[in-house]
């Protein structure tokens, strides 16, 4: 069964960075949730962390797609790679940098203490997530960017080596059901954020790729299973595997989902689709890489300002979470505009289509 791309699926899904803008403003809210508490977003705010699952799921889709559609052209390996390396490790080693170089601020210790006590070596290798180390809450987030990067790392060759569709698919199947039961195990060596603790998003997200290149299926058709998987994700969370170690497969199928539906009715007019091709929503999908890796960093750079709005109570921690979103969109901002893009317009030279590729 040959793997292609439907023709119907376009080159750009501009409804994913809208999805991605809300995964990321999920997260920022989640980490503003003590300074919520008594008003009516709180309880929604207590579910921001569910948006890194979002995230994987999207992860999964858009990273297998390239895989699936780039595995039989020449450079597979460079290609993938030096643009991987060039979307993530920028920002990543100037969050480093910035954290360590201003370690009184962010860290406590002096910067020689905090430099001599850093596990630099987990950090270059994207391995800090594997073991029970304490990372300052400012490099806090790394953990599921370290995820992604080792699923990538081994996902690439396995997509290039395995050409029969059953075999990705099996590999796939595995790591969906693995990780939930690995959840079930209580094993000590596994820690909350351990990979394989993780994998059932990223893998599902990797299924609907594959399943979108391999399988021969309507559109309508895609979007009806699409709803379906909201409606059971979503109410499974909500009932059977809310509380168990089935949740974040519940959240998988879910988001999943969503943006199945995302991809199928891409273009539509309609308001659902009108919400995620404009306005904020893809503005902070955009900015989202910058927004997630940083904010934290912000709010403890401002947190002078958090101690006096204390004595105001309730309005005083609502003016606190407006300036956090504010100061974060700002520094993502200029941080996407002023330094991620220009890095990012490397990328002609790691693509198949770039005729310097043959230079």
């Amino acid at each position: 069964m040959p793997i292609q791309r439907p023709s119907w699926l376009p080159n750009y899904i501009p409804e994913l960075q809208g999805l991605r803008g809300i995964a990321v403003l999920a997260v920022v809210i989640y980490h503003c949730h003590p300074r919520l508490e008594g008003t009516w977003v709180y309880y929604a705010s207590l579910w921001g962390w569910a948006g890194v699952n979002l995230f994987f799921v999207l992860s999964g889709f858009l990273i297998t797609s390239i895989l699936l559609e780039t595995r039989g052209q020449p450079r597979y390996f460079r290609n993938f790679y030096g643009r991987r390396a060039l979307r993530i490790w920028p920002v990543y080693v100037l969050v480093l940098v910035v954290v360590y170089a201003e370690a009184p601020w962010f860290i406590g210790p002096t910067v020689t203490a905090a430099i001599a006590s850093a596990p630099w070596l987990a950090y270059l290798f994207f391995v800090q997530n594997l073991f029970h180390l304490a990372l300052p809450p400012a490099v806090g987030p790394t953990w599921s960017l370290a995820i992604e990067e080792q699923y990538y790392f081994l996902w690439a060759p396995l997509v290039r080596g395995l050409r029969r569709p059953w075999m990705l698919t099996a590999v796939l199947l595995l790591a969906l059901i693995g990780s939930p039961l690995l959840r079930l195990s209580h094993f000590g060596w596994l820690n909350t954020t351990h990979t394989l603790f993780h994998l059932d998003g990223i893998a599902l997200g990797s299924l609907l790729a594959l399943g979108l290149h391999m399988l021969t299926v309507a559109r309508r058709t895609w979007m009806m299973l699409g709803l379906v998987a909201i409606v059971a994700g979503f109410w499974a969370t909500a009932t059977i595997a809310g509380g168990t170690a089935f949740l974040d497969t519940a959240l998988a199928v879910g988001f999943a989902g969503a943006v199945l539906a995302a991809i199928a009715s891409s273009g539509a007019r309609n308001p659902f689709n009108a919400l995620l091709r404009h306005g904020p929503l893809p503005f902070y999908g955009r900015i989202s890489y910058g927004l997630y890796m940083t904010h934290i960093m912000v709010f403890i750079y401002f947190g002078w300002f958090d101690a006096r709005m204390d004595r105001y109570g309730t309005a005083g921690n609502l003016a606190v979470v407006a300036f956090r979103l504010a100061a974060a969109t700002a520094v993502a901002t200029a941080l996407w505009y002023g330094f991620e893009s220009p890095i990012l317009k490397l990328k002609r030279f790691f693509d198949n289509r770039s005729p310097k590729i043959g230079a």
